[in-house]
């Protein structure tokens, strides 16, 4: 999964679901599985040519949840089989939101990421169903300025993180 995102020199389209859901926020519209797929498709799958013509030109890969790497369109497509169609590299975000910081044992108060345990089987089961990069985001939560023994836990867990995702 390492260096796929490279084949161009263009942006790559990352929409949290925190945003994805505050976007659909309106009286009559719940942040459900279904609705999220319609608005993934929907993005995907957009036809105007000026739309066609920006997926084109400034897009070379796209970060999708779990979720969204998993589903199909309402014609029965798969969401990575659409992207790829457009010259978009499938990418999956592999940290969730859902596993939360962490206190980090010895440090002053500081806390990280969780993620890594399981990763390698993830790793393959997305790279199987189309994935061709990743992200992978360390928050480190600082009280009081970072501790050697912070910044060194992070940059340790994001070559984990970079050795173990590259493996298939």
């Amino acid at each position: 999964m390492a260096s796929a995102s490279l084949l161009k020199s263009s942006p790559v389209l990352d929409k949290s679901e925190w945003i994805k859901g505050q976007s659909l926020r309106q009286p009559s519209v719940s942040s459900v599985c279904s609705v999220r797929a319609a608005w993934s498709a929907l993005t995907v799958r957009a036809s105007s040519y000026a739309d066609e013509l920006v997926k084109t030109a400034y897009i070379s890969g796209a970060i999708l949840f779990e979720e969204t790497l998993y589903q199909s369109t309402i014609d029965g497509r798969k969401m990575v089989d659409v992207l790829v169609e457009q010259n978009i590299v499938p990418g999956i975000k592999l940290t969730s939101d859902l596993q939360g910081l962490v206190p980090l044992a010895g440090s002053n108060n500081e806390s990280w990421c969780q993620g890594l345990d399981g990763l390698a089987s993830r790793s393959a089961a997305y790279y199987q169903q189309g994935a061709r990069f990743a992200k992978w985001r360390t928050v480190v939560t600082i009280p009081n300025g970072p501790s050697t023994l912070t910044v060194k836990e992070a940059a340790w867990g994001l070559a984990r993180y970079a050795a173990i995702s590259q493996v298939r």
